[in-house]
């Protein structure tokens, strides 16, 4: 059976600070109010879905709880219908589509819901105080203990990219959301969600900054300079003697901000949409999982849109879109000249440098708009690829 995504919603991404646009709305009443959106959107009965998987990074407090089952009942679906919470940090909410197209390749499911979310203002990152970066033996011993943008800064130094073009791809990032806004491109997907007061708080991604330039960039210190001093940047050096120094040219200008958001799609076997006469948006052509050395960290995703793609028997030169979380401008840079993906293909309406990055709920998120703006375009072949914490990354294969 083909694994196909009927539909996909996301909300919009607030800025992860107390008083950010979605301060007020939690991580439970994000995933429930995307769930009733799909039900809603699609017509699709309750009783006929199998499992419901969501991705979250920190599952602590408000986050805690098999937010996924948790959803399902407070959406008001069937009783009948499973739920599971899972964690693969970033790439949670790309894992979670995998694992339910999976499912259904397997026959061992006819419909699935899966996503992701995060509330980084309400749920802050480290809260669940994991053992891989809150016990310092634990995080000296297996690189847990390195911070995500000075990873970043390792990769730059390693490949030679200097400030002046990671500035620019971040200006790029910021001017190309702004515009895709304007022109309405993620209003296919969105759902603005309410808070307890029934309110919209939030109608767009809160972090754009249409006014970016890249002299404005150029006049911010490095972001990472004082963590790498505290002794980062020694290990790094140990780990990579090649190396005279790591040069820390990331900031808030080229740099993910955090958010909170969520996203979810409905996947179903194509012969169950057919059975329920809906159509399919897009088939799942493959997903991969990968890692690397996690000092390294943020390098995995490429390596899983260059798996992925093997694996649905394709070249780079046919994938005619590509939305890469953008961890850091050093990782875009080396993804768009390693895999020859020019910028007419990457991340076209901007990415998490300027709009924000929701942990968990990134990749889910990407993959609607993926499907977006393959559907703008006509496109026929799209990927989605994620990098997250202790080296892991993600993608995903979609046909038209």
């Amino acid at each position: 059976m083909t694994p196909v995504i009927v539909d996909a919603v996301r909300t919009p991404r607030g800025k992860a600070k107390p008083g950010g646009g979605l301060s007020g709305v939690s991580a439970l009443e994000m995933v429930t109010q995307l769930l009733q959106a799909l039900e809603q959107r699609t017509g699709i009965d309750s009783s006929e879905v199998d499992d419901v998987i969501i991705g979250c990074a920190t599952q602590t407090g408000e986050q805690g709880g098999n937010l996924g089952k948790t959803a399902a009942l407070m959406a008001g679906w069937d009783a009948g219908v499973p739920g599971v919470t899972i964690n693969r940090f970033c790439t949670s909410g790309l894992d979670a589509i995998g694992m339910a197209t999976a499912k259904v390749a397997a026959g061992m499911a006819d419909v699935v819901v899966a996503g992701g979310v995060e509330s980084v203002s309400r749920v802050p990152m480290y809260a669940d105080e994991g053992p891989l970066y809150a016990d310092p033996s634990v995080a000296a011993a297996t690189g847990g203990g390195v911070f995500m943008g000075v990873a970043a800064d390792l990769v730059a130094t390693l490949e030679g990219f200097d400030r002046a073009e990671l500035d620019a791809y971040g200006v790029q990032s910021h001017h190309r959301a702004a515009r895709a806004w304007t022109e309405g491109r993620f209003d296919p997907s969105l759902v603005a969600v309410v808070d307890a007061s029934g309110d919209v708080p939030l109608t767009t991604d809160e972090h754009v900054r249409p006014g970016s330039t890249v002299e404005e960039a150029s006049q911010l210190d490095g972001a990472f300079a004082e963590i790498g001093a505290s002794g980062q940047d020694a290990m790094l050096l140990a780990r990579y003697p090649q190396l005279d120094e790591i040069r820390h040219v990331h900031h808030r200008g080229n740099s993910p901000s955090l958010a909170d958001g969520a996203g979810a799609v409905l996947v179903m076997s194509d012969e169950k949409a057919e059975d329920l006469g809906l159509s399919a948006r897009a088939s799942v052509r493959a997903t991969a999982t990968t890692s690397v050395d996690p000092y390294l960290m943020l390098t995995a995703g490429q390596d899983a849109v260059v798996e992925a793609v093997g694996r649905a028997g394709l070249e780079l030169e046919d994938v005619e879109l590509v939305e890469f979380a953008e961890a850091f401008a050093a990782l875009c840079l080396k993804f768009q000249r390693d895999l020859r993906i020019g910028p007419d293909r990457f991340n076209v309406n901007g990415g998490t440098i300027a709009m924000g990055h929701a942990f968990g709920a990134s990749g889910a998120i990407l993959t609607a708009t993926l499907l977006d703006e393959m559907e703008y375009r006509n496109a026929r072949v799209g990927a989605v690829g994620i990098s997250g914490a202790a080296g892991l990354g993600s993608a995903a294969v979609l046909e038209r």
